[in-house]
C-alpha cells in the first residue's frame, strides 16, 4: 500500500525529469485550447436561433464538461481492465463517433441568406 508521503515524490518525478518538455507541452496545450474553444462556440452559436442561442451554448458547455469527466473515468476503467492502449483507442473511437454525429446532424450555414451581416455585402 502506498503511503501518502510517497505520492508527491512519484508525481514530481516525471515533471522533474523532463521539465523543458513538460513546459513546452503546457504552452502548446494552452495555445491549441485558445484557438479551438472560440471556434467551437462560434460554430454552436452559428447554428442556433438567436432567441435560444445562450441556452444552446450552455447545453453545449454542459455536455463538453461532462465529457471531460466521464471520459477520464471511462479511460481509467478501461485502462485498468484492458490496458492503456485499449483505453486510448476507446476514447479515440468515441471522439471520432461524436465528430461523425456532428458532421451528419449539424448543417452548414455559410450560404444562409437570413444572416443580417451578410446582407448588402457585394464582395
Amino acid at each position: 500500500m502506498r503511503v501518502a508521503s510517497e505520492a508527491p515524490a512519484s508525481l514530481a518525478l516525471g515533471i522533474r525529469a523532463n521539465l523543458a518538455q513538460f513546459a513546452l507541452l503546457v504552452v502548446v496545450n494552452a495555445f491549441v485550447g485558445a484557438m479551438v474553444y472560440p471556434t467551437l462556440l462560434a460554430a454552436i452559436s452559428d447554428v442556433a436561433h438567436p432567441t435560444w442561442r445562450a441556452s444552446t451554448v450552455g447545453v453545449y458547455r454542459l455536455w463538453r464538461d461532462l465529457g471531460y469527466a466521464v471520459g477520464a473515468l471511462l479511460a481509467g476503467v478501461v485502462a485498468d481492465a484492458l490496458g492503456v492502449a485499449t483505453a486510448m483507442g476507446t476514447i479515440a473511437a468515441l471522439t471520432f463517433g461524436s465528430g461523425l454525429v456532428v458532421a451528419v446532424r449539424m448543417g452548414e450555414t455559410l450560404g444562409r441568406a437570413s444572416i443580417p451581416a451578410a446582407q448588402g455585402r457585394t464582395g
